[in-house]
């Protein structure tokens, strides 16, 4: 089958936020399971924050959510997970459309390190079957770098490998590399984790503003970043020899000052984890 290629206009205008809703989410890799019936409604104009200790399938559950999980071999996934009412594993939509509509920003930034900061910023367009014309290109890698909170830092660098910037530059730089296809949700695992604390808040001012017109969800350790960057968390936890799940859900603010259950507070005041 021959894509069809859509043309991308260079000062598109932002998309409608879009909600995404997982239903009884189990997942496995091979016969053991990792995650069990995870249910959780992901809000427009909200940035959700998964936490929990490592190995409770928080990572597991945000490359669900996008249809990573599957690349795995042997891996499986039950229940239901919607990107406004469709299906992303039934409904008659492509792989590559849901990956364009739901993008990732990973926990190490990921540049192509022979590609310059331009070419890096379109680089997904083509994956996607998007075509963008030359005259408008300029344009919209600007837009993008903006978006990302990058432009001014590398208005003068645009024919630099994307290598050469700095680490912090780097995760910015794979942020607007994401934004150039026009997602509606972005998904982040840990996206500050391997940075320092002034690239970490250049970060969150950029989700802060991008969580206006694209529903985030990010996965964090870093309690302090859960409470400056979100509007609701959610709880993973995995008992010893038992899948993760959900604890609860709810606001931020609720969740840090008065969760419903125990032990959402002995984590988020430091008592394990």
């Amino acid at each position: 089958m021959t894509m069809v290629e859509e043309r991308v206009p260079a000062a598109a205008a932002p998309n409608v936020a879009s909600t995404l809703n997982a239903r009884e989410v189990s997942a496995w890799f091979g016969s053991h399971k990792v995650l069990d019936r995870v249910s959780l409604l992901m809000r427009p104009n909200e940035v959700t924050a998964l936490i929990g200790p490592s190995g409770c399938g928080k990572s597991t559950f945000l490359r669900a959510l996008n249809r990573m999980h599957e690349l795995v071999p042997g891996a499986s996934l039950a229940g239901t997970i919607s990107l406004d009412e469709v299906d992303i594993y039934r409904d008659a939509v492509s792989v590559t459309e849901i990956r364009r509509r739901i993008g990732m920003v990973f926990q190490k930034p990921n540049p192509f390190p022979a590609m310059t900061v331009s070419e890096n910023v379109i680089a997904g367009l083509k994956l996607c079957g998007l075509k963008i014309d030359r005259s408008t290109k300029d344009d919209l890698v600007a837009q993008c770098l903006r978006r990302a909170g990058l432009w001014n830092e590398v208005k003068n660098r645009l024919n630099d490998n994307g290598g050469a910037l700095s680490g912090g530059q780097q995760q910015r730089l794979c942020i607007a590399r994401s934004l150039a296809v026009r997602p509606d949700v972005l998904l982040m695992d840990e996206p500050c984790s391997a940075l320092d604390p002034t690239s970490t808040r250049r970060i969150e001012e950029t989700i802060a503003e991008l969580r206006e017109e694209i529903t985030i969800v990010i996965v964090t350790h870093n309690m302090q970043q859960a409470q400056r960057v979100s509007q609701r968390c959610a709880f993973f936890l995995a008992g010893e020899n038992a899948p993760g799940h959900i604890v609860e859900t709810g606001p931020t603010e609720a969740m840090f000052t008065n969760p419903q259950d125990q032990r959402t507070l002995d984590y988020v005041r430091g008592r394990f984890g």
